[in-house]
């Protein structure tokens, strides 16, 4: 397993930005972007792929970023190698790190590779390129069964790493894992403590893939080479309460046994919304609703994601095959609440800890952090009320007295066992032990 990951991930923020649909589309804009990105609490900036799109089969105008056409270069349309390592420069000369997109299960069919080293790719019956996904036509797979290939894969990961922090992998579980774990060792050596964040599937995609006799990594599996895996294992779950066409019962329960399946230093990726998922504030049009569920991420065990526009309650989703750029002229901006989220992140509390979390009446999120023994946080323990349903009044196991809702500064009281909210999410510091709602 991952023995290197550093547990300070589960204190951080990533902020994901589809550059050629952000601001003006190029790495400029982003960099000239960067204090109000940081700002907002964000350690890590991460962008999505940087190089050109193939144009055979491509999708839209433009095509998916996901269809790269040469591995090594960056998308004129974005900025010059220049540009990207002055954008580079400027995120590290601010102390933030930055990771791109490596999409390392296949290329566009026009592709430098597909061109020079057809033999390195998946081929169909009748002898033609192709892929193993149906509905990815505008794509073909590589082949990882040639020691070629890995070589000249790693040699780009160890090139695009004297620039960057870290690597977000594409469908990393349809890589072989020993060629993640080759190439983990070889980047340490131009990029120590390089970030590896691994695309994770969904366990029904996995059972499937096997299903149809395509070798597919499970998360337990990924981690052995990644520092952080996404949250898919519970996505739909959480999506599906949110609709309520499931209860949070449900969702809850998968989050609760999380910790008994993966590792101990197992990273989640804790997200509202990608650039592969609805927008947050689609699903969630109520706003102080939305708020509890932002902060219910920042609680959770993993490292948050910000989609770029989440910050501003964006509903549009962009696609990703034309230019489509994001509007965050949107009335509303949440950006002083991430600020406060971040910087209660901080507290070493929430990376030393298991959360424990429940339900009440399907309408309030519950947490309660308690430190670890031989921790830091040991005899310190934090509770979280979210609530989802502009509920006033709730009841809590807390001993009557005033509190300080630590999102907000402001005293919040609690009086035989109730606890006025406002309908907000509050997190108080305490050093007793509680576990539940009443």
């Amino acid at each position: 397993m991952a023995f290197t990951t550093n547990n300070n991930l589960k204190n951080q923020v990533i902020y994901q930005i589809f550059t050629r649909n952000y601001k003006g589309g190029t790495f400029r804009e982003v960099q000239n972007d960067l204090e109000r990105i940081q700002k907002l609490g964000v350690d890590i900036i991460y962008l999505l792929p940087i190089q050109p799109c193939g144009v055979k089969n491509r999708k839209g105008s433009l095509g998916s970023p996901y269809a790269i056409k040469d591995y090594r270069i960056t998308d004129p349309s974005q900025g010059t190698m220049e540009d990207f390592i002055a954008l580079c420069d400027a995120v590290h000369q601010r102390g933030m790190k930055i990771m791109i997109d490596i999409v390392y299960n296949h290329t566009s069919p026009d592709s430098v590779l597909a061109t020079e080293h057809p033999e390195w790719f998946y081929h169909k019956p009748d002898g033609s390129l192709g892929n193993r996904i149906g509905d990815w036509w505008d794509v073909v797979d590589l082949d990882y069964s040639h020691p070629e290939l890995w070589r000249y894969q790693i040699d780009t990961l160890k090139m695009w790493a004297q620039y960057v922090d870290g690597f977000r992998c594409d469908v990393a579980p349809l890589v072989p894992l020993e060629f993640w774990l080759q190439a983990r060792a070889e980047v340490e050596t131009v990029r120590p403590g390089c970030i590896w964040l691994a695309e994770s599937i969904e366990p029904e995609f996995t059972v499937a893939n096997r299903a149809n006799g395509i070798d597919s990594l499970s998360d337990s599996e990924l981690y052995q080479a990644f520092d952080i895996c996404y949250d898919h294992d519970v996505y739909y779950q959480m999506k599906h309460a949110i609709l309520q066409k499931d209860s949070l019962d449900t969702y809850i329960d998968a989050l609760n046994r999380q910790p008994g399946i993966y590792p101990a230093n197992a990273i989640r990726l804790r997200f509202l919304e990608n650039h592969d998922r609805p927008r947050a504030a689609s699903l969630i049009s109520d706003e102080q609703v939305l708020r509890s569920w932002t902060a219910w991420m920042y609680v959770i065990s993993g490292t948050v994601l910000i989609y770029a526009g989440q910050e501003f309650c964006v509903r549009h989703h962009p696609t990703l095959f034309d230019l489509d750029p994001v509007s965050f002229d949107t009335g509303s901006d949440i950006s002083s609440f991430l600020q406060a989220l971040y910087k209660l992140r901080q507290d070493p509390l929430f990376a030393e800890c298991i959360p424990t979390v429940s339900v009440h009446g399907n309408e309030i999120l519950y947490a309660v952090l308690k430190g670890i023994k031989g921790t830091s946080s040991e005899g310190r323990c934090a509770i979280g009320i979210f609530p989802l349903n502009h509920q006033d009044a709730v009841s809590v196991d807390l001993e009557t007295g005033c509190y300080t809702n630590a999102i907000t500064g402001k005293e919040i009281e609690v009086f035989e066992t109730v606890m006025n909210t406002g309908g907000e999410p509050v997190i108080v510091f305490t050093d007793s032990e509680h576990y539940r709602l009443d």
